[in-house]
């Protein structure tokens, strides 16, 4: 059985990896494209425009991870009623969500967005247009997350993989259409993203009714079963409500302070991390209903073992793209955009090191969410967090620059880990000492090799485009190699060996 769960965490990896990397290529061109058309500060008033709406979204995100949670959790004790009844239960809550953010969104939100915000009162009609479509894309996502969650609990990634070419597809064509708009091109550009938005959800839902019997709605009412994923979902809330507050909510910070060339800046950085983090996110899509189904047959100890390789593989995963980066962030946006924002390079830079950190609490989330104790754990981890808006306000007030914002983000992250660690040592009774060495001792080795080896090349470097992607694919390889022979273990070796003469006999 374990034999059979890693060969499909394998062909599913496999195939989010696909989707990565068409979505990546896509998303890195399209960006691009964008930020010429509408320029720096139309471009920063999309995104801190469109990354308010997402504060609203806390409430959804709280209750996707419980639905997923019990998706998975119904699917490791092949309960297909009890499934059904949760997909059921779980539109009817996401429809009530729903309701009450576009309530919240077209009363407090409308009120901020027009007397809070550093818009230029040209552009506020544009802004208000770019705030409603995105209130509307936000709905549909919402609505369409217990699909999403049945696809992921069943673990039919291949569905993702070819519905993102689809996805990419129409993307790259209203980034042409949008350089031949006569119109505003910031509404013409958040109509189209809204449009996309619809139609890629009404094919995730059309799958599901047709291929996935459990998720064929129906009108469907338990107030038990109503108030088992609402309590859940709860102490997720919180949360949520941090994790959101910590990114959009330092986003609206730097607006205030420093206007939209700022959120450009920071909205670049953050395209850069959603690119490289698609590395772990695929990853980690791929194993968390595993780690849920383990703890769910009382499988606690092969469930430390993929909480442990989890946390290493997608911390080398993300290193191996991260590290040339970090090395050449400059000459990298250079190439990719043209033109750059203020700000854009330490913002990248920063962010990708908080993005590293954050990699390493994607297994032990999971873990946590398995055993559905999670009051401690939202209630310490969350209020962490959120300490991130009243320092970043404190020091942005005493004059510091809008980068600082990150460093108070990082502080934090590490911090919040070793949080979850402690607390979830003792919810699935794990070894900290083990978790330190066989997860944290290796990638330190791995991390300072490759740092090493990296900066060997550089010392030999001259500056230039050849020169540059020469340090790239030396970085890469030095990653690549350390973490093969010095961050895995001899039967991690031996798996991954299998794995890849398995797939070239197939080509």
């Amino acid at each position: 059985m374990t034999s059979e769960n890693n060969s499909r965490i394998a062909k599913n990896t496999l195939m989010l990896y696909f989707r990565m990397l068409v979505t990546m290529l896509v998303s890195l061109y399209t960006s691009r494209i964008v930020l010429e058309v509408l320029g720096i500060e139309d471009f920063g008033i999309y995104n801190v425009v469109g990354g308010f709406v997402v504060m609203f979204g806390f409430l959804n995100s709280a209750m996707s991870t419980a639905t997923q949670r019990y998706f998975a959790f119904e699917i490791g004790r092949n309960d297909r009623r009890k499934l059904h009844d949760i997909f059921n239960m779980s539109i009817n809550i996401h429809i009530i969500i729903a309701l009450l953010i576009v309530l919240l969104a077209e009363s407090l939100g409308l009120w901020f967005l027009n007397t809070q915000l550093n818009i230029d009162s040209a552009r506020i009609p544009a802004a208000n247009w770019v705030y409603q479509f995105s209130v509307f894309a936000l709905v549909v996502n919402i609505i369409s997350v217990p699909y999403n969650a049945m696809i992921i609990a069943h673990e039919r990634m291949n569905v993702f993989a070819w519905v993102s070419v689809v996805e990419v597809v129409l993307k790259l064509i209203i980034v042409y259409l949008l350089q031949w708009s006569a119109y505003d091109k910031l509404v013409i550009y958040a109509i189209m993203i809204f449009s996309i938005t619809l139609i890629i959800k009404i094919i995730y839902a059309a799958y599901c009714s047709r291929k996935i019997k459990e998720s064929r709605y129906k009108t469907f009412w338990d107030t038990k079963l109503f108030y088992t994923l609402i309590n859940y979902a709860g102490w997720n809330l919180w949360g949520n409500f941090a994790s959101v507050m910590m990114g959009q909510g330092v986003n609206i910070l730097l607006n205030i302070f420093f206007g939209p060339v700022v959120n450009a800046a920071r909205g670049i950085a953050f395209q850069v991390k959603a690119a490289i983090m698609n590395l772990v996110m695929n990853f980690q899509m791929a194993i968390n209903p595993q780690i849920v189904k383990y703890y769910a047959s009382d499988n606690v100890k092969q469930m430390h073992h993929l909480v442990f390789q989890g946390t290493k593989f997608s911390f080398f995963l993300l290193f191996t793209v991260s590290l040339p980066i970090l090395f050449q962030t400059h000459t990298i946006l250079q190439f990719w955009l043209k033109t750059l924002p203020d700000y854009a390079v330490i913002f990248t830079q920063l962010i990708i090191v908080n993005a590293l950190i954050d990699a390493l609490s994607g297994s032990l989330m999971t873990a946590a969410q398995a055993t559905g104790k999670i009051k401690k754990y939202q209630s310490v981890v969350g209020g962490l967090l959120l300490l991130n808006i009243p320092i970043s306000y404190l020091f942005l007030r005493l004059g510091f620059p809008p980068q600082t914002t990150v460093y108070i983000s990082i502080s934090l992250a590490l911090i919040a880990l070793l949080a979850r660690l402690k607390i979830i040592s003792a919810l699935i009774n794990l070894s900290i000492y083990e978790y330190l060495r066989k997860v944290i001792c290796p990638i330190i080795i791995v991390i300072i090799v490759s740092i090493t080896a990296t900066y060997g090349i550089l010392h030999f470097m001259r500056s230039g485009l050849v020169y540059t992607l020469i340090l790239c694919i030396g970085s890469v390889v030095s990653v690549l190699l350390s973490s093969y022979f010095l961050g895995l273990t001899k039967s991690e070796r031996t798996f991954f060996s299998e794995k890849l003469k398995s797939f070239t006999k197939k080509q």
